[in-house]
Formats: structure tokens, C-alpha cells, sequence
């Protein structure tokens, strides 16, 4: 029945298929209750924002590596690249705001060819923490992206790299083949210039997404798993790893759907809801601005193209004080970030 739903209707685009998908059939028959449903019970409902803390930047879809987990369905043929414009808007709003996190990301944000004149130019604002969101295999891609660690170095940069196992099979499963052994070389060589290090304040932090309609195990585990095989295989040091539930949208949804694990996927995640974790969601401190500037609570949610339910939707009008007074959008998919601990781009919440 998904299939030929997920089929039907072609005058549709891809991501109104997907809310119809998320919004109908387990839900609307009642066989689970709706993410609204649910956290009406636990006293979160609407679900607010607090303080805007962090800027999640998406720069551009453009990447060289095409994921099956990937909830941006970013690729090397994807066009979609922020302008130098925007990114000027983007930090005004860093001089003027309480921000104190600035996250880029993609498809590979370092493909955008405004990429290095941004990080100078926002390194200079003194926000606590600049993250860039690295492939890794982008640092070996081409010989102009080999003093990336240099560069990282230099800016201070906070580099949280995607790393699907420790092991070759598993990584080039979900990532393609080579990529394990690239992804290697390039930990190495930010080891090199200091990430990673005992003593040393450049930081590097590892990304886990499960390879597979599951949910990630213990992150403390996971970490512990991945630092022991990591320093004996290869010699290479990492401070933390983020274990991320995969959502079901974009590449993994068609995932879920054409591999017939999309119902049991959700139940799932709807089972391992955890209250608690309602409270400290991303989307409650972070606002996510697209390539092209609007507004999102969340990632996922510009994958859906649900933008914030404000006046203020794009970032050259950006207000933090009426931002701040907002419901955030949400959908079923949503029970990906408050399954068991909890899941963030910066890992458990609970």
C-alpha cells in the first residue's frame, strides 16, 4: 500500500509525497497515536522553542559522495549553493544576535566555493563554538581541499566528521566503496595537526547513524566501541561520537518504503518514546537556515520544506525576539529525535 502511495499522485513533488506518507495509513487508521498526540500527553504541547542558540547553516546540497542514509539527498550533481549575499546576512545576524554556535553544513559545505571566505569572515565574531560538518573523504577528493586540516586548524574550527562504523564493510556498505579507507587517511591527517589530541583545544568529534531500518545503540558504548578499534587499528584519536537516529524522510524513507520496513521502523520509534526527551529536542535551541535563507526549526524540517511558523521566515529578516515566540512545526517523523535518549546533530539529549 506505501508503495503505491508513495507512487501515485506525480503532480506532487517528492517531499509533499513524503507528508502525505508521514501524515496517513499507521496514523490516520489510529495504530499509532500522532507525534501531537503524544506529547500532548506528557504537557508539550505546542511544542516552543527556549533560547536560540545555534545557527545551523546548510551551504549547499553539492556533495561528492551520494549516502543511502542521506536526509538531504545531497550528491555531486545537486546545484543548490548559497550565495555570497546570503551568507553576509547570515553574519549580520551573528553581530547582532545571541547566537553563540554557528554549524555548517551540506552536502559537503567545503564544495561551496564562497566556503573559506565564510569561515574567515565568521571566525572573526568570536562565536563560542564553530562547527564544521565534514565527509571527510572531501579532504582527499581533490588536491585543492588537502590543507583542509591546516585550514580547520587555523580558524579554530570544531569538526564533527560522518564515520557510518569502524569497520571497512559497514562504511563502504553505506557510503560506497573506498570511502572507509579515505574517511582513515583523512582522521590521520587532522590527528596530525592537532584534532583530536590530548591537550589540545581543536576538537573532533565522529557521527554514527545505524546502516539500517534500527535504532543506534548506547552512545557511551558505541564511543568506547569506536575509540578502542579506531587507536588500535589506525592510531587515531577522536574526543566524542554522536549516535544519531536515522529519521524517516528523504533517502531513508524510500529506504523504509521499498525495503517493506517502514511501518515496523515506526512503531519503533514510537515505542521507544522517551517524555523526557521532548524537552531538550534541537529544534528548541537551534534555528536552521537553508542555502537559499528561509528558515526552519530543524534540518529535517527543510527537507520538508516546513518553514517556522513566524512572520519572519527568511533570514535577511531575521528577529531572534519574534523567532523565539513561535510554535515549532511538527510531524511523525519527529519521533526520531525523542526515541530512547534522544538524538540531535550533537547526539543523545537525555
Amino acid at each position: 500500500m506505501l508503495k503505491s502511495l508513495h507512487a501515485k499522485h506525480s503532480e506532487l513533488s517528492k517531499t509533499e509525497k513524503q507528508l502525505e506518507i508521514l501524515s496517513t495509513g499507521i496514523f490516520q487508521d489510529g495504530s499509532l497515536p500522532t507525534f501531537a498526540e503524544k506529547i500532548k500527553k506528557s504537557g508539550a504541547f505546542p511544542l516552543q522553542p527556549k533560547k536560540i542558540e545555534i545557527l545551523q547553516i546548510n551551504v549547499g546540497y553539492m556533495c561528492n559522495q551520494v549516502c543511502a542514509h542521506c536526509h538531504v539527498d545531497a550528491g555531486p550533481d545537486r546545484k543548490e549553493i548559497m550565495t555570497v549575499e546570503t551568507m553576509q546576512q547570515i553574519l549580520d545576524v551573528l553581530k547582532t544576535s545571541d547566537v553563540n554556535t554557528l554549524d555548517l553544513t551540506g552536502g559537503a559545505p567545503e564544495m561551496n566555493p564562497n566556503f573559506r571566505w565564510f569561515v574567515e569572515e565568521a571566525s572573526k565574531l568570536g562565536v563560542k563554538d564553530f562547527i564544521v560538518r565534514s565527509n571527510l573523504t572531501i579532504i582527499l577528493a581533490n588536491k585543492k581541499y588537502h590543507d583542509l586540516p591546516e585550514f580547520f586548524a587555523k580558524h579554530n574550527i570544531h569538526v564533527i566528521s560522518s564515520l557510518p562504523f569502524y569497520k571497512r564493510e559497514k562504511t563502504d556498505k553505506q557510503r560506497g566503496d573506498g570511502v572507509f579507507d579515505k574517511s582513515i587517511q583523512a582522521l590521520q591527517m587532522l590527528n596530525k595537526v592537532g584534532y583530536g589530541k590530548e591537550g589540545s583545544s581543536l576538537k573532533l568529534d565522529l557521527v554514527y547513524n545505524p546502516s539500517g531500518a534500527f535504532l543506534p545503540t548506547d552512545q557511551k558504548a558505541l564511543e568506547n566501541d569506536f575509540k578502542k578499534a579506531l587507536k588500535e587499528d589506525f592510531d587515531i584519536d577522536f574526543n566524542s561520537l554522536f549516535a544519531i537516529t536515522n529519521l524517516p524522510i528523504s533517502r531513508f524513507l524510500d529506504y523504509l518504503i521499498a525495503s517493506d520496513n517502514y511501518e515496523d521502523y515506526m512503531y519503533a520509534l514510537v515505542e521507544a518514546f522517551n517524555p523526557v526527551a521532548v524537552a531538550n529536542v534541537m529544534c528548541t535551541n537551534t534555528i536552521s537556515v537553508s542555502w537559499d535563507g528561509w528558515l526552519y526549526d530543524c534540518d529535517f524540517n527543510q527537507m520538508l520544506a516546513l518553514k517556522v511558523a513566524s512572520k519572519v521566515k527568511h533570514i535577511s529578516d531575521f528577529n531572534q525576539e519574534i523567532l523565539e515566540d513561535r510554535n515549532i512545526i511538527i510531524s511523525q517523523h519527529c519521533y526520531g529525535c525523542t526515541a530512547g535518549a534522544g538524538s540531535s546533530c550533537q547526539g543523545t539529549v537525555v
